[in-house]
């Protein structure tokens, strides 16, 4: 039993995955009917019956992974409906899952928080999903920070966030060129070491970030 995914096992590592589903039910102004069906789509839904009241609702039974209906599900479910769609759900059983552990590494570190268990079949678009979103949303540091997303033992999308420019000649004035070349050769020898032996500090509102949907 898993219940984090920083501690999923490596891909290859066993025989056979099991995961949760559970069953549920939405209750929808038909005229939502067409992007709610979308949504389920994308988060690897199994649809239902559905079942038109007369009072303008419908609602609509389905099958979906755990992992899926803790993905943002509830937030795309109150955006495509603008709040006027219902969800019930209970837990069901377990079927066999083809998903993989996804790692995101910031500055040659795997961030614990970012990790996620994904479907195999999508997993090259969440990863670059996830490295493009934490690239925008991650304050520049001191020194240049690459951004990687890692799955089924390879790096699969990385990005570089280059350092934070001081103008360490602002005060000197003229043509001392001489004085303005050692002290920029001096920033960028500090970089380097900062590179190497810096701690990258992640705002707790970037965890945030990353965690909702990617339509915020």
């Amino acid at each position: 039993m898993v219940y984090t995914p920083v501690l999923f096992p490596d891909d290859g590592a066993v025989k056979k995955i099991n995961e949760t589903w559970v069953t549920g039910k939405i209750i929808t102004p038909p005229r939502c009917v067409g992007a709610i069906m979308q949504i389920l789509f994308e988060h690897e839904a199994e649809v239902g019956e559905s079942e038109l009241f007369g009072d303008e609702r419908t609602a609509i039974g389905f099958q979906m992974p755990l992992r899926e209906l803790m993905r943002n599900f509830f937030d795309d479910l109150k955006r495509v409906s603008s709040g006027y769609a219902s969800l019930s759900y209970e837990l069901g059983g377990s079927r066999e899952a083809d998903v993989v552990r996804l790692d995101i590494l910031v500055a040659d570190e795997v961030v614990p928080a970012f990790s996620r268990v994904v479907s195999r079949r999508k997993v090259e678009q969440e990863t670059e999903r996830a490295v493009e979103k934490l690239y925008e949303v991650l304050p520049r540091q001191m020194f240049v920070v690459k951004i990687q997303g890692k799955a089924l033992g390879r790096i699969i999308s990385s990005r570089t966030l280059s350092a934070m420019k001081k103008d360490v000649t602002g005060y000197l004035y003229g043509g001392d060129i001489t004085r303005k070349m050692k002290l920029r050769e001096k920033q960028k020898k500090g970089k380097k070491k900062m590179r190497e032996h810096g701690k990258v500090n992640i705002p707790h509102d970037v965890f945030l970030k990353m965690m909702k949907g990617n339509n915020d």
